[in-house]
């Protein structure tokens, strides 16, 4: 056997970093896939390529086309329908499969969580009264905000939001993480922020937001992430290079 084939389906950080640790070894071929939903992404160290694949099942006739050896969703924790099509396409194709899934904060003492299971019911579970809202739920979530016109919210997202939300009281932020605890506290003060929606994404990027609102006392409608797949999942990028020296022994690689 020769050099694996590897597509990543990427979009995270960790996609990144795993990307680049299989570049500097240069034993493999990787092909990194972005959904494309991100008007500047990040440069990456292998080939990129844009765009979906038009679901489950052409996701595996392009796994087969390109003699594909492994396949690693390496989405964000709640790109739950690209995951179940890697699932699915591994599983018709019989083509190894790994996820790589950073784990999800877990509560500490001083937070004020309400665990709910969609934004939608995030939202509902703001009340009826009047709050100032910090929306960080990225774009894909954030129209669900316009059932409940009477807060006010901030958003904040990587990429803007088209089209602007249907509300009277909303800003905007565009900013895309690491983010500071300091530079949280300030935003939350500023806004007399009472309320926080957040996806559990875990990670360090975006977790300032969590000490912060720690800190400052104020409650976070924390959205749980779905059932994790069938896929062979793994937390650290360190853990996904071990999988895939078990699965393609360097040996083997190198055609001994």
């Amino acid at each position: 056997m020769g050099r694996p084939r590897i597509l990543i389906l990427g979009g995270t950080s960790e996609a990144r970093l795993l990307a680049e640790a299989l570049a500097a070894r240069d034993d493999c071929d990787v092909l990194l896939s972005l959904a494309g939903r991100t008007e500047k992404p990040a440069t990456q160290p292998v080939p990129v390529r844009i765009g979906g694949f038009g679901g489950a099942a052409a996701l595996a006739d392009f796994l087969k086309a390109g003699g594909y050896d492994l396949l690693i969703d390496a989405t964000h924790p709640f790109a739950e329908r690209i995951s179940a099509n890697a699932a699915f396409a591994a599983e018709t194709t019989g083509i190894a499969a790994i996820a790589l899934r950073r784990p999800e904060w877990q509560r500490r003492p001083g937070d004020r969580w309400r665990e709910v299971r969609s934004i939608p019911e995030a939202i509902e579970a703001l009340g009826p009264s009047p709050r100032h809202v910090f929306l960080a739920t990225g774009r894909q979530g954030a129209h669900y905000a316009q059932v409940a016109p009477q807060h006010h919210y901030l958003v904040r997202s990587v990429d803007p939001i088209e089209p602007p939300l249907a509300l009277a009281n909303v800003e905007y932020i565009l900013e895309r993480g690491p983010f500071t605890l300091e530079g949280e506290c300030d935003l939350l003060r500023q806004h007399d922020i009472d309320a926080i929606v957040a996806k559990n994404s875990g990670g360090a990027a975006t977790y300032a937001k969590i000490e912060a609102a720690r800190l400052l006392g104020i409650e976070v409608m924390m959205v749980a992430r779905a059932p994790a797949s069938a896929v062979t999942t793994v937390d650290t990028v360190e853990a996904a290079l071990a999988a895939i020296d078990h699965l393609f022994p360097p040996a083997m690689k190198r055609g001994v």
